[in-house]
Parts: structure tokens; sequence; C-alpha cells
């Protein structure tokens, strides 16, 4: 069962049948901006890159590692970005970001997932936009949270994965922004550690 992610919702990552996930994707899509033209000739599409990152915390809420187009993969290992998509083409996710949280170094309070529009469209302007967070171990859909009706904003925080009792548990922040990468984000980012 997938949960629509509303703004502020907490959920626990534990799989339907019992236990806990051990490896989540969070997937971004989008496609790319259609303008249609005088009678229907001249359309022409721009090109969208948006942007996933994820940012790793300490108990000190203090950044330890960051994964994003210019560092796909985190220093310990646990966290594999898929590469840059700069255009929204094709199907399905543009982008993902893969977790393994079983091997997520211990000092690691938390993960904050953002999406950014590198190229400076907001939200409003692109098409499909969305952001969702799968069990990877069975590809299965767990949570979505839907962009292009966001506004124009050009830059979300979008959740936060964090530890809590031992287990991992997802808090939907949804905090809109503006930024072209996840540096500008920070000040958006700290009031949710």
């Amino acid at each position: 069962m997938t949960v629509n992610l509303q703004k502020g919702q907490k959920i626990s990552l534990s799989k339907e049948g019992g236990g806990a996930l051990t490896r989540v994707t969070m997937g971004l899509g989008w496609d790319a901006i259609k303008t249609k033209g005088f009678l229907g000739f001249g359309a022409k599409t721009e090109s969208v890159d948006l942007d996933a990152s994820v940012v790793m915390f300490d108990e000190s809420n203090r950044p330890v590692d960051t994964v994003w187009f210019r560092q796909l993969k985190s220093k310990d290992g646990s966290i594999v970005h898929t590469g840059d998509n700069r255009t929204g083409a094709g199907d399905g996710d543009d982008e993902q970001i893969n977790v393994d949280l079983s091997s997520v170094p211990p000092n690691v309070k938390s993960l904050v997932f953002t999406v950014n529009s590198f190229t400076g469209q907001n939200f409003s302007q692109v098409q499909n936009a969305y952001c969702r967070l799968l069990d990877a171990s069975g590809n299965k859909e767990v949570a979505r949270y839907d962009l292009s009706v966001q506004g124009a904003h050009t830059a979300q925080v979008m959740a936060k994965l964090y530890r809590h009792n031992g287990e991992w548990k997802m808090h939907a922040i949804g905090e809109n922004a503006s930024g072209r990468t996840f540096d500008d984000l920070m000040p958006a980012i700290t009031p949710h550690l």
C-alpha cells in the first residue's frame, strides 16, 4: 500500500509482513516542459534538470557526508546515486538514490533527502514531478510525494530518514525552498534535524 505523503507526516519503515526495511530507494521523476506553438506549429520542449541529493547527519546535527550529482557514492559506500539526468527524458524514475540502511554507519543519525531545480524552473512549471520511496528488496513503492503541485519553488526538503529506538523511520518534511543545490538548502534543513 502506497502512502501519499503529506507535509509533516511520519511513517515507520517496516515491511507489511514484519521486519524492518533494510534497502530503500528514493526515486525522482519528471518530464521536460512542453510548450505549444501557434496552431500546433513551433512546439518546443524545454529541458529541466532536477537533482536528488541526500545529506547524512550525525548526533550533533553536523553533516557527515553528501551524495549528489557531484559525488555519486557516500564515503562509506552505504548510499549510491544512479547518476545525473539533465533532461527528464524517459519513463519512470529519472534519478534514484539507493540506500543500504543496514550499512549506514552508526554515527549517522539521519538522512535528509532534497530535490533542487538546477536549471532554475520552479515546480509549478515542471510536469509530472514526483519523489517516492521504495522498498528496494521488492521494488515496492512505500510512499510518494507529488512535486508539481508545490507552486513557485525551485527546491524542496523532501523527507528525513532517522533512527529511533534502533529502527529507521521516515518524516515527510515537504518544506518548500529556493536553491540550485543542497548547499543552498542547509538553512531550510537545519530546523528539521
